[in-house]
């Protein structure tokens, strides 16, 4: 589609990872492993050749804390074994890594791998992926007040606001997806959604791939967007 109307930021939220897991016959953590670089890279890859500039994968919520330890230490060692391959293919295909959530929890390794990303494709400026990792939207706004209070200020606009937000150097996402069937944000990006569109994809996220990626875009590119305007 030559006309095609691309989001300029894309979020997806990767939902139904232990679902399709469970529809395999296989333990939970299964469905995390489906999900190596070599997906990812095939949805980032496409998102960037239709016109995509910003695309946000949601890998861990503040409210995945609430799972099992063994669950947990599963993804971050998934994260650290795709690392090399997330920064070998971000500085092949002139991507630029940037985390959104917070540091403060996450394991030493896990920060160091996320420095390291950010760091090294810092540069690059074709196509820009934010990593949501211990991202949750509610916390990300606290932070803000809390970080807006000891800087003194006593009144706030909503530009200034957005200062302190994590994704204060992102446009506010214009396309939303969100796989396996369920329709609700669960707390993602409540600030910044306000006038976004919404994706819903009935697959779970492992089966979703560059051709799904592509008819949510296509059905995006069809929609009139007033913004609250006429």
């Amino acid at each position: 589609m030559d006309d095609l109307k691309a989001p300029l930021h894309l979020a997806i939220i990767p939902d139904g990872n232990r679902r399709w897991a469970e529809s395999q016959g296989l333990s939970a953590v299964k469905g995390y492993s489906k999900v190596d670089y070599n997906h990812l890279e095939g949805l980032i890859l496409e998102a960037k050749n239709l016109g995509v500039k910003y695309m946000s994968l949601w890998l861990f919520s503040t409210e995945n804390w609430k799972r099992s330890k063994t669950e947990i230490d599963f993804l971050f060692n998934h994260f650290l074994k795709n690392k090399d391959a997330l920064l070998d293919g971000a500085i092949k295909n002139n991507v630029k890594l940037k985390h959104l959530g917070r540091k403060d929890r996450l394991p030493n390794k896990v920060i160091q791998a996320l420095d390291l990303l950010e760091n090294q494709t810092k540069d690059n400026k074709e196509f820009t992926v934010l990593i949501c990792m211990d991202y949750g939207g509610r916390d990300e706004i606290l932070r803000a007040i809390n970080n807006a209070l000891k800087s003194g200020q006593s009144s706030i606009s909503e530009k200034e606001f957005r200062n302190y937000l994590d994704s204060k150097d992102v446009p506010d996402p214009d396309l939303i997806i969100r796989t396996s069937g369920e329709q609700r944000l669960s707390g993602f990006m409540p600030f910044q959604s306000v006038y976004s569109e919404f994706y819903f994809a009935d697959m779970h996220f492992p089966d979703f791939v560059a051709s799904d990626l592509k008819t949510a875009i296509e059905d995006y590119s069809k929609r009139k967007r007033r913004l609250g305007g006429n």
